[in-house]
This record gives structure tokens, C-alpha cells and sequence, in this order.
């Protein structure tokens, strides 16, 4: 008979607690890189979908519970949800939300050699600069909060998405 570890299922460490002043610059950085990507005119569901597959790269479960809620409540299908490990080999997303995703990939996995050039033409060929700074600075976004909740074991489950206004 095989035994396993039990789930973590306590912080590491609150972070947030520790240092709010960081947390805050966080946050800011984030609000900041949203308000960015709304004036480039990036769709907030396209960022939903950048947030959870850089979450999915890197394992980080607090995160894929929080992005997958928000992105269920912004009219997300769970079939899009439940492919995008797998996107593509997937008829279900667009050609925009393709280039984002191949884009958003290379930032999370920068040490298999950086962003490659075809990457980022493809992405040229469907967004417009301001919008393409705008998915680099999602990924960058999440990928800095994926770090952070991983580091501190942040435990996933209590979130729950703003109500729709």
C-alpha cells in the first residue's frame, strides 16, 4: 500500500500582513496594467484567459481558482476553461486569443529561450502595440502573483468573484 502527503492546506506565511506596503504596489501594478489593457481596447475576458494559462504553467492553484471564477462570471464556458491546457489542439479560441496565448507562454517559460520571433509576429499580425504591451504586462502581472502565492502556499477555495454591475 502507497501513501501520500495530505494536501497543504495552511499558509506558508502571510505576505500581505508582512509587508502591505508591497502588497498595496502590488496591487496597484495590477489595477495599473488593467486600466492599460481596457484603454488598448484587450478584451477582460482575453485576460482572464492570459491569467489562467500562465497559472496553469506554473502551478499555482490559488490563482487558477481565483482567474477560472472570474473568468466563469464573465460569461467563460467551462469547455474553454477545461481545454485551455490544451488550446491548441482546440477549435475554441480565436486567432487573437492564440497569439495572446502562444505570447503569454513564452513570457511564463522565458528560460526556453526567451521570446521567439515568430511568437511575436503572430501576435503583431492581430494586435496593435499599446495592445501587445498590454498581454506582456498581464503575463508579467500574473506571473509575479503566481510567484507570490506559491512561495507563501496561499490556500485556494475562499475567493469569490465580484457581483456584476
Amino acid at each position: 500500500m502507497t501513501t501520500t502527503t495530505p494536501a497543504r492546506t495552511t499558509a506558508r506565511l502571510d505576505l500581505k500582513g508582512l509587508a502591505p506596503e508591497v502588497s498595496a504596489a502590488m496591487g496597484e501594478l495590477h489595477r495599473t496594467a488593467v486600466r492599460a489593457a481596457r484603454a488598448a481596447g484587450v478584451e477582460p475576458e482575453l485576460l482572464e484567459l492570459v491569467r489562467i494559462r500562465a497559472s496553469q504553467l506554473n502551478g499555482c492553484a490559488f490563482c487558477l481558482d481565483m482567474h477560472t471564477k472570474d473568468a466563469r462570471a464573465q460569461g467563460e464556458t467551462e469547455q474553454r476553461i477545461h481545454t485551455l491546457a490544451a488550446w491548441r489542439e482546440t477549435p475554441f479560441f480565436t486567432e487573437r486569443e492564440r497569439a495572446a496565448l502562444a505570447l503569454t507562454e513564452a513570457v511564463t517559460s522565458i528560460q526556453d529561450g526567451h521570446v521567439p520571433d515568430e511568437v511575436y509576429a503572430a501576435v503583431r499580425e492581430v494586435f496593435d502595440e499599446p495592445q501587445v504591451a498590454a498581454v506582456i504586462w498581464a503575463a508579467v502581472v500574473i506571473n509575479a502573483y503566481n510567484r507570490t502565492a506559491i512561495s507563501a502556499r496561499m490556500v485556494p477555495g475562499a475567493y469569490q468573484p465580484a457581483p456584476r454591475t
